[in-house]
């Protein structure tokens, strides 16, 4: 992890690089230049008012912005250093996860087969190894003690906040790199989302994880560093102590103080 006084000889490698990124729908400018980095198992939090392109640039790491009609982006977006637009969609997909805010496991399909079901999808169909996964990808995600004897229920009879932690299993499952989480506690109890937050934490031991909240304290809490969007563009990106105790720009303070947004 980088911290404000690691020697030089301590900073990882960046896992996710961003240079002069822009995203359009149509003739809408939503993303202006973004550049800056997201160093390995590290989580980087992105922060901002409504409206100002954070799950937009959130989704262009791992190309579902250009699922979009009229969607284009420009500018380079890198993945260890390989331009992920470069790259086959499935495999990026596959490398880099996505959580969304809402929980959205499959309705039709168990506990069990919502884990399994990137799994299958990628062509595994042994069994043995499929439950191995399942089970650790649970374990992950914290969720195992609870559904380890009721596997075969619906993954929609769980709760809200034990939905989203199905749903990090699911992403887990398929061994992604880089997990990409659009506002995962924000429909949660406080509760469910300190359950989010540890988990977090504990994920980052493996995985490199981007996270868009609006909430600043959760901010604070989970990441190591901070990205301040405002308007499709990047004001500030640093330590996130740094970015909550002695901002470098006054429209940075503004906002974490709650004067606009």
């Amino acid at each position: 992890m980088l911290t404000q006084d690691a020697p030089p000889s301590a900073e990882p490698r960046m896992k996710i690089t961003a240079k002069d990124v822009h995203c359009y729908f149509g003739p809408v400018h939503a993303i202006k230049g973004i550049t800056f980095a997201m160093p390995e198992h590290s989580v980087v939090a992105i922060i901002g008012p409504s409206g100002c392109g954070k799950s937009t640039f959130l989704r262009s790491i791992n190309r579902m912005h250009e699922l979009v009609p009229n969607s284009r982006i420009t500018g380079t977006l890198a993945l260890d250093g390989e331009d992920i637009y470069g790259m086959d969609a499935v495999v990026v997909r596959k490398r880099i996860g996505m959580v969304f805010q809402k929980p959205n496991p499959f309705p039709t399909m168990s506990i069990f087969d919502n884990v399994a079901a990137g799994l299958r999808m990628n062509g595994m169909r042994d069994k043995k190894r499929i439950t191995e996964i399942v089970e650790r990808s649970l374990q992950q995600a914290a969720l195992w003690n609870e559904v380890k004897d009721s596997l075969s229920k619906s993954g929609v009879s769980l709760s809200g906040g034990q939905q989203q932690r199905l749903c990090i299993a699911r992403t887990l499952a398929v061994s992604p790199e880089v997990i990409l989480m659009d506002e995962p506690a924000s429909a949660l109890d406080p509760i469910s989302t300190a359950k989010i937050e540890e988990l977090i934490y504990e994920l980052k031991k493996e995985y490199t994880i981007a996270i868009v909240t609006h909430n600043m304290q959760q901010a604070a809490r989970v990441s190591d560093h901070t990205a301040f969007f405002y308007m499709g563009e990047l004001v500030e990106y640093d330590v996130t102590k740094k970015i909550f105790t002695v901002p470098a720009k006054k429209q940075t303070e503004d906002y974490i103080t709650g004067r606009f947004g």
